[in-house]
């Protein structure tokens, strides 16, 4: 039986480099995750409105719709494993430096160098989501990428649980001073995620045309994906799923206090639940073989992941909320594990930095904005009333997905035969 799990769903661990890799993100999305609620319930905690949770996660996210590009053309033109060791030694360091922040207690302006860090720390993400999406397709075998993305994104949608079940005991115990010990746990993962990072061998790079300038070779990766319809309609529909699906972070500390009555610890249980269903479903897909399974997958993970928020939005009991989570985590890890291994299969290996970055401005930026909105109009609705019509609209985007025939060829592979027309 264990032969048979290493077989079928561990292949990829079999190789070195890409075990190290797995570990890095595994640390360093705990960090994450274990920061996004920290900051977040600061944040609230000292304003007590969700707008300004709102706008600290925007100011996380909106970055990436600037650096990303850059950081993808970096990917393409430098050595990809420096690139990731420079952003998780940065990372570490701004996470220093809110616990400092939290603990000399700097009242006076405090939510604008939260604003600032936040900042800060959306454009450092990037460093690590664009090497890691590029690197995965040089560590292992292109029959086994579904394999390696799926784990890789096993751990990175699983760290939700492991970073917000770390926090938990200092956010329920430690009262004023659990924020500024979640801080300084989150520096201590993006410090064991850099040591494990100075022992990846693999120099990876791709291609930059040198008769060229900076500016054509950046907005190579925009062409290239305008250039083929089967990845700019799963960048767009990816686009929609992030921003109607999955921009919720500004809404959980308003679900928590008022409709649950949990205050940061619910939060950490929410992200934790949906941590939980994340990792079960990408550990599943790390098995699934077959490109006409994966493809019946893709489709039906898009119509619960629309299901998901809904469901959370009409529970009001407390354990019914963390199933709900459970099964927003489950769906939509799914959804976007089978999104990254369709983009990165069509996608040449000289621009996979750049294409990275194209990608992540589109989901970047649509949930940066998309948080904003939704924190807004929680403070003028009812923040469950505001998920649920985010699952709503994406039902019906998922539904008009099927009139795109770049998109039916990745649901229904058999249809590959057919051509498109560009």
């Amino acid at each position: 039986m264990l032969a048979t799990i290493r077989d079928r769903y561990l292949l990829a661990l079999q190789y070195e480099d890409f075990r190290r890799l797995w570990t890095v993100n595994a640390f360093a999305g705990a960090a994450q995750w274990a920061l996004i609620i920290a900051r977040g319930w600061l944040a609230y905690e000292i304003t007590g409105a969700a707008l300004w949770v709102g706008l600290v996660t925007f100011a996380a996210m909106i970055p990436r719709l600037f650096s990303s590009p850059i950081v993808g053309f970096m990917a393409d033109r430098f050595d990809r494993v420096t690139i990731l060791r420079v952003g998780l030694t940065l990372n570490m360091l701004h996470n220093v430096a809110l616990a400092l922040m939290v603990m000399l207690d700097a009242v006076e302006g405090r939510l604008l160098i939260l604003l600032f860090l936040a900042l800060l720390n959306g454009t450092l993400a990037s460093f690590r989501m664009n090497t890691t999406s590029a690197l995965i397709p040089n560590l292992v075998p292109k029959e086994r990428l579904l394999n390696g993305i799926a784990l890789n994104q096993a751990t990175q949608q699983g760290s939700r649980m492991v970073g917000a079940l770390g926090i938990l005991p200092f956010l329920a115990i430690l009262d004023d001073n659990g924020i500024m010990a979640s801080f300084w746990l989150c520096s201590s993962f993006y410090a064991f995620g850099l040591i494990t990072a100075m022992r990846i061998n693999i120099r990876s790079t791709g291609v930059i045309d040198r008769e060229k300038g900076f500016l054509s070779n950046l907005v190579a990766g925009f062409v290239y994906v305008y250039g083929h319809p089967q990845i700019l309609a799963m960048v767009l529909i990816v686009l929609a799923h992030c921003a109607l699906t999955m921009s919720y972070e500004s809404l959980l500390p308003s679900i928590s206090t008022e409709k649950l009555a949990a205050g940061s610890v619910g939060v950490s249980y929410l992200i934790g639940a949906v941590g939980a269903g994340a990792l079960i479903t990408a550990i599943f897909l790390a098995g699934v073989r077959n490109t006409t399974t994966r493809g019946i997958l893709f489709l039906v993970f898009g119509f619960t992941s629309g299901l998901g928020p809904i469901l959370l939005a009409l529970t009001t009991q407390w354990e019914l909320s963390i199933l709900a989570a459970v099964a927003m985590g489950a769906n939509q890890a799914g959804f976007m594990t089978i999104s990254h291994a369709i983009i990165q299969s069509l996608t040449d290996d000289e621009v996979r930095g750049r294409v990275t970055g194209v990608y992540s401005v589109h989901v970047g930026g649509s949930m940066a904005v998309t948080n904003l909105i939704n924190a807004l109009l929680a403070d003028k609705f009812n923040a469950s009333d505001v998920m649920a019509v985010g699952g709503i609209l994406f039902l019906m985007v998922i539904t008009l997905s099927l009139g795109s025939l770049a998109l039916r060829r990745i649901y229904f592979p058999k249809l590959a035969a057919t051509p498109i027309v560009t």
